[in-house]
Order: structure tokens, then sequence, then C-alpha cells
């Protein structure tokens, strides 16, 4: 689909304050595996319970490019009792969490196009971890901004930016004149941070991007949108079963109470191989053929701006689109600091690596995950 009647003029970033470096995170871990290992040692010994394995930065570093994440809460995840953030509940008359982290990057995406809430007709909140089913978030942070018209939540995984794109683009075809899209993103409260394979993955962060109906002089900045495509694909392989249905599935009995936590086996779980092999033909296919719908070549292309879920995936996907290996210019990489932050992922990269580009250059953001799911979005700069 061509969509350059509609421009993307903006973006905002919020990153939290903490940051956990994978040194201290393989610190606590370690610290557990040695707890736990001690406290199980007769049953390891019987061989009725296997012994967990250390980790290290260095196992972290090179099975996902990752160095570092910023969380929400950093002490609660590397408390060896705890093991998970600390978020406290809030009372329903203060802004909620998600809310909070949207609005502040909503709030820099309005400074950056000189625009305020009266200009923004429509809130899309798009994002992995939503805290609760309703009322929905977008609506919580459209009455926190006072932006006046619609607002609604959105769901698919880590494409979840990409699909809001291009949903912000039907909405102004619709007739409105702009719409914020935010993606506040707490990945860490959903991570078994007891879990050796997974527990480095996530990071907390939210991004905000402001499309406008191009139908005069631009306000500043402006990338014109060449096109968008969507795919989606059934997988279990990427996969989080928590939710407002786990309550009920204990048995009845005497023995209820004592039924395991539904919390420990409900979190984040992936094959990873499975999804490797899977995702990186699946996308890089789509890229290209989105490429050729749109009539642009690879080599026309100066950066990709990927979901930043594991360095060689990013590699391998820019490789097949372009038939060697990208620079670190073509293809940015930011989770080395903010890991995966799922929807948020591809939207820092084009948030912090765009500042080079000249009137008429060409990049696709495109994110990728749970579903499986895929967008991808063509931009041009045009002012």
């Amino acid at each position: 689909m061509n969509n350059s009647d509609v421009r993307l003029v903006a973006t905002g970033l919020y990153t939290p304050p903490n940051s956990i470096s994978n040194e201290e995170l393989v610190s606590a871990f370690n610290a557990y595996v040695d707890k736990f290992n001690a406290e199980n040692s007769t049953a390891i010994e019987a061989g009725t319970t296997a012994p967990l394995q250390k980790s290290s930065a260095e196992f972290i570093e090179k099975a996902s490019g990752i160095k570092s994440r910023h969380v929400m809460d950093k002490d609660g995840i590397l408390d060896i009792s705890r093991m998970a953030p600390f978020i406290k509940a809030r009372p329903n008359d203060e802004l909620s969490v998600l809310a909070e982290m949207a609005f502040n990057a909503a709030k820099e995406a309005l400074r950056n196009a000189d625009l305020s809430a009266a200009d923004i007709d429509g809130v899309i909140c798009a994002a992995s971890n939503l805290q609760r089913g309703y009322p929905a978030v977008a609506v919580e942070i459209q009455d926190a901004l006072g932006i006046e018209g619609f607002a609604f939540d959105m769901n698919v995984a880590c494409a979840s930016a990409t699909f809001g794109i291009e949903t912000g683009l039907g909405l102004i075809r619709a007739g409105a004149r702009r719409i914020l899209m935010v993606n506040p993103e707490i990945c860490s409260a959903h991570l078994n941070f007891r879990d050796r394979d997974s527990h480095f993955i996530f990071g907390d962060v939210c991004t905000a991007v402001i499309l406008e109906r191009a139908d005069g002089p631009a306000p500043g900045e402006a990338w014109e949108i060449i096109g968008t495509r969507l795919k989606t694909q059934f997988s279990s392989n990427i996969r989080n079963n928590f939710g407002f249905l786990n309550h009920c599935e204990r048995e009845t009995g005497e023995d209820a109470d004592q039924q395991r936590d539904p919390f420990t086996d409900k979190l984040f779980k992936q094959e990873g191989r499975k999804v490797f092999k899977e995702v990186v033909p699946m996308v890089s296919a789509l890229i290209n053929e989105h490429l050729g719908e749109t009539g642009v070549a690879p080599d026309q292309i100066k950066r990709f701006w990927l979901h930043q879920a594991n360095l060689s995936m990013n590699e391998f996907i820019a490789r097949k689109v372009l038939g060697r290996d990208a620079t670190r210019e073509e293809a940015p990489v930011v989770l080395d600091e903010y890991a995966n932050t799922s929807s948020a992922g591809s939207i820092i990269a084009f948030h912090k690596h765009r500042a080079d580009f000249s009137t008429g250059e060409i990049g696709v953001i495109c994110g990728f995950g749970a579903g499986y799911s895929a967008g991808s979005v063509i931009v041009r700069k045009i002012a």
C-alpha cells in the first residue's frame, strides 16, 4: 500500500533512570544458583532434581549482543529472594506506571514537532505488556495529556509499533489530522529472572511517534511514509500465558492453597533456536517483497531500523536483504544498551539514528516478534 499522503513528524523517548549491567545481573543470578543448589543438594545428589547452571556476562553478550538494560526497578530484580521488579500498586486516582512513561515520551514528541495536545485527534497505545485489561491505558494517556478525541490499546507483541503506525495511517485517511502512537514497555515485569536462558533479554522503555496528514507544509522534520506492510503467522515459540484466567485454573480441594503459584510458569518463554530459524527468513522476505512492491531497490536504503531483539538476528536479516553484511551505520544497534524492549526497539533505533539523513534518503523501520508478527514501514526524509 502506498501511504505518501501521511507523514511522520516526530518521535519521543522515555528511558527509565535505572540501568543493570550484565555483570550485575549475572552476580545476582549466580548467587541465586548457589542458594538453590545448596538448598536442594540432597535431591540433586539423588538425581531427582537437576542442578542449576551459572551464567556469565560473556555468555550473555555472545548470545544476544546485550550489555545492559534500563529498568523501572533495579533493586527487586537483583534481590535473590525476589528476582522481580518491585513496582508499587497505585490507587486508581493516580496516573498508572505505563501512562506515566507514555506521558513523558509523548511530551517529548510534541515538543519536537512544536505541537500541543489540541493538535492531536487520537492516541494509540501499542505495546506487548499492558498492565491491565481496562480501562484502556491509551484513554488514561489521552486524559493525562489533555487530548480530546479517542484512544485505544492494541497488542501485536514486538511488532506493535509498526502495526500501530499502519493503524494510525488508516485513522488519518478516515479523517483524523494527527495520531499519537506510544509504546510503553515494562518488559522486565513479564520475565523470569531465574531462567538462565532468558533472564538477560529484556529492558524497559517508552517511545512515541506522531503521524499527520500530508496536506500542508511540514512543521519541521518530516518523513514521507512510502509504504507499509504487515504479516502474521501463528506460533507458540514465543509466548506469555499470564492473564486474568490464571486465578481460575486452581483445582478445588484441600490442597488448593498449596498448589503452584500460577506466576511461576506463565511468564515469557521462547524456543530460541526455532524462533531464529523461522523468523529470520520470514522478516527478510517481508522486507524484500515490500521493497519490490514499492519500487525501491535494497541498495537505495540508507538505513534499516530493525527490532532490537538479538544482534545475530538483525545481522542475518540485513544480510538477506542487502546480499552482504550491513555496516553498523546501515543497521544500527541499540540493544547493547537497552536490551530487547519489545515494540519500542525499532523506534528507539529510528529516534537515535536518523539525524544524518538528507532530503530524499530512504530507510526501513521493521518490528517483528511473537505471533509471529512482523511489520515494515518504508520512509523517505522530506524535510
